[in-house]
């Protein structure tokens, strides 16, 4: 397993740079809901420091990491370039935190144009401290299949859940789960955070729960889910949000 920084989406590249270049649609897979996730999309992708290209063929964003894009006989591939990193900067210890989010991130766009290129997502969101173990190993999910396989099985949390294995790497597991969503699939990604001197020395985890459509009452059954079982096994976590 790698982790490379490419997907290939079943989408065309201009649908594909709007999912990129319009602020609401980069909400739909960026990240996860947050009050500072305009302010973060904004920052990242329509600052004065981006620049695209004049073809819509690639952006480099804000810190200077470059998206391209590259049509292929199954649709597009989306790379994102890392820029070199100075490592008397403050943001050097982070590098491998960025390089992990950006593989999240190039999973969640791959979903949202797949999956539900016009919907509207609702996350979950925790993130939970490495000396009290790792949250891939904790839930089960370690030894799912390869990516596209299907699988079934019975979270850690309570849940039995089946889909397909969206992706795989050193670090991360993404799982497409039927019960998150009202129509087709929501998405799991459970991912091991690295070790950070002085910062993170423990390492960490983290875990974005995406649903789709799912009504206040069954969305408020998954979030108790996933909060009793962050607060049994990492009770010095903050709840999720």
């Amino acid at each position: 397993m790698t982790n490379n920084l490419s997907v290939v989406i079943n989408s065309d590249a201009q649908q594909v740079w709007t999912m990129l270049r319009e602020p609401a649609k980069v909400a739909q897979w960026h990240g996860w809901e947050d009050d500072d996730l305009a302010a973060e999309i904004e920052a990242i992708y329509f600052s004065p420091n981006v620049v695209e290209s004049a073809d819509h063929t690639s952006v480099v964003v804000n810190d200077g990491d470059i998206f391209t894009l590259k049509p292929v006989p199954a649709g597009t591939e989306v790379s994102v370039t890392r820029a070199a990193v100075d490592h008397n900067s403050e943001w050097a210890a982070w590098d491998e935190d960025i390089t992990q989010g950006w593989l999240t991130f190039l999973h969640q766009l791959r979903f949202a144009l797949e999956r539900h290129p016009n919907g509207t997502r609702r996350t979950l969101f925790f993130s939970v401290p490495g000396t009290e173990g790792s949250a891939i190993d904790k839930l089960g999910v370690g030894d799912v299949p390869a990516a596209g396989e299907e699988y079934a099985l019975t979270l850690a949390t309570g849940e039995e859940i089946s889909g397909k294995v969206w992706f795989r790497s050193n670090h991360q597991v993404g799982l497409t789960v039927h019960s998150y969503a009202e129509h087709g699939d929501g998405l799991l990604i459970v991912a091991d955070q690295t070790f950070i001197p002085d910062l993170r020395p423990h390492g960490g985890s983290l875990a974005i729960v995406s649903t789709y459509g799912l009504g206040a009452h069954q969305l408020k059954t998954v979030r108790d889910y996933w909060d009793t079982w962050r607060a049994e096994n990492y009770p010095t976590s903050d709840p999720l949000h």
